[in-house]
């Protein structure tokens, strides 16, 4: 039987390349592909500081550009977007892919 368990650095050798190229400086994969309970209907959980001038428009093209790239859901959520109530355990379990 194949796993459709994707790896953290097979994701992060799909991923980086995109996110690079829209200037982001900082990046984090969190969620089910870090504790992993990722199963087959699961999204990729990416934590991202955008470019100061990028617009909601702008990333929700990178949004889209991964998900087309890597055949999955993606939910691109941004640092300071983070809820209260879940940023400490957001934070303390993620694993950056940009530093």
């Amino acid at each position: 039987m194949i796993s459709i368990q994707p790896t953290i650095a097979k994701i992060k050798q799909e991923i980086v390349p995109i996110l690079r190229r829209h200037n982001i400086q900082r990046a984090s994969l969190f969620g089910s592909i870090v504790h992993g309970n990722y199963h087959k209907d699961s999204d990729i959980d990416v934590l991202v500081e955008l470019p100061e001038e990028y617009s909601l428009y702008d990333m929700l093209g990178v949004k889209i550009e991964l998900e087309e790239y890597i055949g999955r859901k993606v939910d691109l959520v941004e640092y300071t977007s983070i809820k209260e109530r879940l940023k400490k355990d957001i934070l303390s379990s993620q694993v950056p892919i940009i530093s």
